[in-house]
């Protein structure tokens, strides 16, 4: 993977690309959820090492893409994740987005709808405001006091083992995690604005649908949040298929690495 730059308004993006793939009809892009960074990928990255173009990025305040200035929306994000897929010939390409990175893929989609071939949503949630409730929303714009209140070892603890059930799984987020060590106050500005910054595209009301052909993977042990309320809903409203992954948490492509490959696999082959 060779490490590349992004310089945005607001700081400068950091990500990995591997071009040197047999097919290179179509581009897979992981996008790791909040606070997780490109490691949470590495799995995926090995497997699908020279079968395509592989992108992954460390998304806006997070890991190397640091200092961040916490003034963007989630808009700009998918407008900036754009520009970089522009900028390397990234022009077909299939998102993988976990958690707040599945909303990123589904801004991108409300923007460039004709540019996504595919969509892959991995402990995700659906971005339409029918789906969540006033309630959830104003509890979202006010997370970051609620992260300066715990401890640290509280937060590392229930960071790590709360979204992966496997060693591997937890390791992984510990060791993202301890990237925020010592710096408290950093960690809980990006957590706090990553949900406020979601809260208000729930509130932009806009459809946010998914055109391309796509799929939801959730881990029947995904405990954050009602990720597996959501994602029943998502299923059940739209007919988008749905693969539930048994033991697996939150991070069920590290908890189930193989089968979510497998699972990402076939559909792009399908496409």
């Amino acid at each position: 993977m060779q490490e590349k730059t992004y310089k945005t308004r607001c700081g400068i993006i950091h990500y990995w690309v591997d071009t040197s793939a047999v097919c290179k009809d179509r581009q897979l892009i992981f996008l790791p959820g909040l606070t997780a960074d490109h490691r949470l990928f590495d799995k995926q990255i090995a497997y699908f090492k020279g079968k395509y173009p592989v992108f992954v990025w460390d998304a806006p305040g997070h890991a190397a893409s640091w200092p961040f200035e916490f003034d963007f929306t989630l808009e700009d994000k998918a407008k900036w994740l754009n520009e970089i897929l522009k900028s390397e010939g990234f022009d077909d390409p299939v998102i993988i987005g976990q958690s707040m990175g599945g909303y990123v893929g589904q801004m991108y989609s409300q923007l460039y709808g004709d540019k996504l071939k595919g969509f892959v949503s991995v402990d995700s949630a659906p971005l339409q405001r029918r789906y969540v409730t006033a309630a959830e929303i104003w509890l979202l714009k006010r997370m970051e006091p609620v992260y300066r209140h715990y401890p640290w070892k509280s937060l590392l603890k229930s960071g790590t083992n709360g979204v992966a059930e496997t060693e591997y799984g937890r390791k992984l987020m510990h060791d993202i995690m301890m990237v925020y060590n010592g710096d408290k106050e950093r960690y809980a500005k990006l957590s706090g604005h990553g949900f406020k910054m979601l809260a208000e595209s729930f509130e932009a009301d806009l459809p946010y649908e998914i055109k391309c052909p796509a799929l939801l993977i959730c881990g029947e042990k995904d405990h954050a949040g009602s990720c597996i309320r959501y994602n029943k809903a998502w299923h059940r409203e739209t007919g988008i298929p749905i693969e539930w992954i048994k033991g697996a948490g939150h991070n069920s492509n590290t908890d189930a690495p193989e089968e979510v490959s497998r699972l990402i696999e076939k559909l792009v082959s399908s496409l």
